[in-house]
């Protein structure tokens, strides 16, 4: 296959799902711009702020229980914020993106209907045009959306785990 034929199967599948489909789009790169900044986060950023969170720690150390408890929340918390960055709009944007595809289901529908109130039923051309956009776009939605939930879910219970483990260390240092 060559580039030309691929540019020209995906400008008909873009023309197919209407604008919808640009939505969709613009919305999934959202999602895996972000995607791949957590991860890049986990491997790199966090591990740098937990230490300096942990030298904080050791620098401020006090014997009093009450307020080492204190400073151990503090500092479990900030990390726990650090860790949690992003991910409230990775779940909105996989819950965005199938309504996005139901949109283009309904788009797609509603101008079958309006095909078949001003032809009949005998332009089946045009009523399949209306059904290709309906299908494209629910696909779409879908496929994206599944496609990052999987890996949301994935980096929550990384954050979580990395802020349980970093509280363990805090308090077996106390």
């Amino acid at each position: 296959m060559n580039w030309t034929s691929y540019k020209e199967g995906l400008a008909a599948l873009f023309e197919q799902g209407g604008v919808t489909l640009w939505a969709i789009l613009f919305a999934s790169i959202l999602l895996w711009i972000l995607i791949f900044e957590r991860y890049w986060s986990h491997w790199q950023q966090l591990p740098r702020f937990q230490r300096e969170l942990a030298d904080e720690w050791q620098k401020g150390k006090t014997p009093g229980r009450v307020q080492s408890f204190r400073r151990v929340q503090a500092l479990v918390d900030d990390f726990r914020a650090e860790a949690n960055r992003n991910l409230p709009a990775l779940n909105a944007l996989t819950t965005i993106l199938p309504l996005l595809g139901l949109l283009g289901t309904v788009s797609g529908m509603i101008k079958v209907f309006d095909v078949i109130t001003v032809f009949g039923t005998g332009n089946t051309r045009g009523m399949a045009s209306g059904i290709s956009e309906a299908l494209v776009t629910t696909m779409a939605g879908l496929f994206t959306a599944l496609s990052g939930l999987y890996f949301v879910s994935d980096l929550e219970s990384r954050a979580q785990d990395t802020a349980r483990r970093f509280e363990a260390e805090l308090v077996e240092d106390r």
